[in-house]
């Protein structure tokens, strides 16, 4: 009988600990993703994702605006939506923003595809992320497996199937009136902000991607930010093109100066800090490797200035080809990709300022008499302190020291005397 009494109980608990939970305000998480997707993205996304695994959150809204990256980043962040046991929503927002080339598979990939009005998707087309052309065979196996990988996420999400499709095989882009009015739709909702999309959403019930129907319940909750870390920032912004180029002409112009003085430490030091981080960004940017070159045959043309007299000849061809480098650097037609002219004037003119007036001080240097030891002496002025007879010796006061001294003149003392030559401790000077 207390047997019976004390299941009875635990079983009222229980159920009351279930209402209670049930009962509870709902969480839903939001993340910003503003930028190019590349590793750092991938794991920024990756991590909310299972925070808000970990915080039982009925939803996570990624608000996304992007141009492209790439495609495996892409893949493993799809594959955190699809494993995730939080609902995951994308929302291509606000109004004037898109999400591009990754961007678009992204948002296919997730459970809720949103759009803010006065926004686009698609251009999922891949190219080659070093930049490098590539054949007509290549080119057709990559857009064939990208664009099976785009009908395979829209078949498992209700989605247009042939839209998407055409997203990749044919670069097409999509408003999101052209999207939500597709039939079947390419998108599940048109919404303004995300406390608009989360009332559309309240009630509704959605699919997983394994099929399974999930009830969102979103009415009041709890919507919490999650920011990127310092050091998540901090890579995602050296990621950007017009960062990746100023890391690395700072870089190469650090291990210059290293290189002209041995030993400042400093510059070295810093020039190889800028070349590394430079390296990272350029493995998750199309770059081309000709301008690589181009920007470092231009800084070794201006270094060659120092040493080969071409009174100015290599200078001018390091400018040139340092200018022609940045502008061959990066090698993508989308915009967002690109470093532009207004950019890269300002920087390589300074460059080449600095590094002209460093080989000037070089030049000035080489040029400047010793003024130490015996050459220091030569031409060095003084005063006869007694009379030195034509092939005698006498003594000089020179150099801020008294000297025996001969000449091939008579030299009275007190007359000013000039050093022609020193063997010894025996200078030869004569009358000035």
């Amino acid at each position: 009988m207390r047997q019976t009494k004390l299941l009875v109980a635990i079983g009222c608990l229980t159920a009351t600990t279930i209402v209670a939970a049930g009962n509870g305000t709902p969480i839903v998480e939001t993340a910003l993703v503003d930028g190019i997707i590349h590793p750092v993205t991938s794991e920024f996304m990756r991590a909310a994702i299972a925070k808000a695994d970990a915080d039982g959150a009925a939803l996570i809204v990624f608000t996304l605006q992007t141009p492209g990256g790439l495609l495996d980043s892409t893949r493993d962040i799809n594959n955190a939506i699809i494993s995730a046991k939080t609902p995951v929503a994308i929302f291509v927002g606000p109004s004037g923003n898109r999400a591009a080339s990754a961007g678009f598979l992204i948002t296919m990939a997730a459970d809720i595809a949103a759009m803010a009005p006065g926004t686009h998707i698609g251009a999922a087309h891949p190219v080659a992320g070093n930049g490098e052309k590539i054949d007509d065979v290549m080119a057709k196996k990559m857009a064939s497996d990208t664009a099976a990988y785009a009908r395979t996420l829209a078949t498992q999400r209700g989605r247009n199937v042939t839209l998407a499709e055409e997203a990749v095989t044919e670069s097409r882009s999509f408003t999101e009136q052209e999207a939500a009015a597709a039939s079947p739709p390419l998108i599940d909702v048109v919404a303004s902000s995300i406390p608009d999309l989360l009332k559309k959403l309240d009630g509704r019930t959605i699919k997983r991607f394994n099929g399974t129907p999930v009830t969102l319940h979103l009415a009041g909750a709890d919507v919490r930010e999650i920011d990127m870390t310092w050091t998540q920032r901090v890579l995602s912004a050296i990621a950007h093109p017009q960062i990746a180029y100023l890391l690395l002409t700072l870089g190469t112009l650090g291990l210059t100066i290293e290189f002209w003085s041995p030993g400042a430490i400093v510059p070295g030091v810093g020039g190889g800090i800028c070349l590394l981080l430079a390296f990272f960004a350029l493995q998750v940017l199309p770059v081309s490797y000709a301008g690589v070159l181009l920007i470092l045959l231009g800084f070794a043309l201006l270094i060659l200035e120092v040493k080969v007299t071409t009174h100015g000849g290599l200078a001018v061809g390091g400018i040139a080809s340092l200018l022609i480098g940045s502008l061959l650097l990066i090698d993508s037609p989308l915009p967002e990709l690109q470093i532009g002219l207004r950019f890269i004037l300002p920087v390589v003119l300074s460059l080449s300022g600095i590094m002209l007036f460093l080989v000037v001080l070089g030049i000035r240097a080489q040029r400047q008499p010793a003024v130490s030891g015996e050459s220091g002496m030569l031409r060095d002025t003084g005063n006869a302190l007694t009379a030195i007879e034509p092939g005698g010796v006498g003594r000089v006061a020179t150099h801020g020291e008294i000297w025996s001294a001969t000449a091939a003149e008579p030299i009275q003392a007190g007359d000013r005397v000039a050093v022609v030559g020193i063997k010894g401790l025996l200078l030869t000077v004569r009358r000035m």
